[in-house]
């Protein structure tokens, strides 16, 4: 038979089903990876019976040691406590703190409000700066207009590269210290309380955001569906917010995944910082008294967090671009090519 067939497009129903499972596959995967390096990481650097018997201090007998290793299954193979501990985390039974006697899930459950907190907060301050600083450089003109861009490039360079322990220092010493109008640290529920580990946070992460979504605007702004706008009397409000804020806005989407997922590491240390109660003090305590459990759990609920949001955000970039919906021809996926008989 001759000629060439036209390419067939791969049905919604497939493609759906692929990114279902490749969403599905990457989140076990992620877990699977976090699971393992806590675990060798933390037996690496001693016996966890230091945690169970009570710290280094302990004066707990010969027996009473070998009732815990044996409770704890500590007397098994290193690998079958391995294989025990991921069927731990797959069946989401976390089993209980060696330091703290407590379920895992309890402890966690506990902590996890404040942190997915500071978290959210940090990254709504973030994408108003970047949003903000992205409309004020492309809005402003001329000469005037070259300034603003140069000091808004240099300021986001500075954000991105500052760290946040030194940010949240140079907080606490101006607006704690020395003009007394925030707490210093952020224990309670008061609001107050909530505004420099906030910052300290969202800071870096504006910065990344900002470079992204002003490079955005400014192809956009200049492509020809804004130009035609335009041209059909459009003010430059309208052209901004009917047309090239929404492509704008998708590269700094796509990466909040990755931009929440540094906020969740980052507020370990805000949270030392501040001396405020999470999940990252959570965590800092356990690492320091090697509780297995507790370091698996804690972590494992970041990863899982983690790559929710990720999966969040492809499906908010699924709404905010059309040209991401729909089946995609054929031809893009070298497995699936209509070759013409």
């Amino acid at each position: 038979m001759g000629g060439t067939e036209a390419p067939r497009a791969i049905p919604a129903w497939r493609t759906a089903l692929r990114w279902v499972a490749a969403r599905v596959g990457g989140a076990l995967l992620v877990v699977w990876l976090v699971a393992t390096i806590v675990f060798f990481a933390l037996r690496s650097s001693g016996d966890p019976l230091e945690a169970i018997l009570g710290g280094p201090g302990s004066q707990a007998g010969p027996e009473a040691v070998e009732a815990a290793r044996r409770e704890y299954g500590l007397d098994q193979p290193l690998i079958v406590q391995y294989l025990l501990q991921l069927w731990r985390v797959g069946t989401l039974q976390l089993g209980d703190s060696y330091a703290r006697r407590q379920p895992v899930a309890d402890l966690i459950a506990d902590q996890l409000p404040g942190t997915l907190l500071l978290a959210v907060l940090a990254l709504a301050l973030a994408w108003a700066l970047a949003v903000a600083g992205a409309v004020v450089s492309t809005s402003a003109r001329g000469r005037v207009g070259a300034v603003v861009n140069a000091v808004l490039r240099g300021v986001e360079v500075i954000a991105t590269v500052m760290p946040g322990f030194w940010l949240g220092a140079v907080l606490i010493l101006v607006f704690a210290s020395t003009l007394g109008l925030l707490p210093a640290t952020s224990q309670g529920s008061h609001p107050a309380g909530l505004v420099l580990p906030v910052v300290t946070l969202a800071v870096p992460i504006a910065g990344f955001l900002a470079q992204v979504s002003r490079d955005a605007l400014l192809e956009a702004d200049a492509a020809p569906f804004a130009v035609t706008a335009r041209a059909r009397g459009a003010s430059e409000p309208a052209v901004l917010l009917r047309h090239t804020l929404r492509h704008a806005a998708l590269p700094a989407l796509a990466l909040s995944g990755w931009a929440f997922g540094n906020l969740l590491s980052g507020a370990v240390v805000v949270e030392v910082l501040f001396a405020r109660p999470g999940l990252g003090r959570l965590l800092q305590d356990a690492a320091l008294a090697r509780d297995v459990p507790l370091v698996i759990g804690a972590v494992t609920s970041v990863a899982l967090m983690y790559v929710a949001v990720v999966v969040l955000t492809d499906i908010v970039e699924l709404f905010v671009d059309p040209r991401l919906r729909g089946p995609r021809p054929a031809v893009l996926r070298a497995p699936d090519v209509a070759v013409g008989s």
